[in-house]
């Protein structure tokens, strides 16, 4: 079968089997950030945008993205950039697995709510999974990155 969409601005056309994963096309035409790490849906480290809204590329079939919008962080590296400057400046990316989920889930919930509180920060980033921080650096980095923005993009201290 035969699909066509548009992966980070560039419309793509592939031939595809009937049960290929949207996380195995992204990953087959260099969208490297995108991760497996769980196949169970439970992890968010396959994290993508399909026509904005971010779904797990794991559980979506890439024939379902048919004449839609699919972005991955390599779509996004402005914004990635500088949002993700925050995190690493709280140490919360130290072995830097779970960050490219993070950071999609992360932008989302941004361009949503640009001033979340703790309670909508902690339900929105609810499926992804981080070993290593125990989320209290993202946080940090979330809150540090919402007062930049508050300021018009001058950062205390940064």
């Amino acid at each position: 079968m035969i699909v066509t969409m548009i992966l980070n601005g560039k419309k793509i056309t592939d031939e595809i089997a009937a049960d290929m994963t949207l996380f195995d096309f992204v990953r087959k035409h260099g969208c490297h950030s995108v991760k497996c790490g769980c196949e169970t849906t439970n992890c968010g480290l396959c994290t993508v945008f399909l026509d904005g809204t971010p779904v797990l590329s794991c559980a979506m079939l890439a024939a379902r993205t048919e004449g839609r919008r699919v972005e991955t962080l390599e779509g996004l590296q402005k914004e990635a950039e500088e949002f993700g400057s925050f995190i690493a400046d709280q140490g919360a990316e130290q072995c830097g697995f779970c960050n490219p989920g993070m950071i999609m889930n992360a932008i989302a919930l941004f361009r949503e709510n640009p001033e979340p509180t703790d309670e909508e920060i902690k339900q929105y980033l609810a499926g992804n999974l981080c070993r290593c921080s125990g989320y209290e650096g993202q946080l940090r980095g979330m809150h540090a990155f919402i007062e930049y923005k508050k300021n018009g993009g001058a950062a205390c201290g940064k």
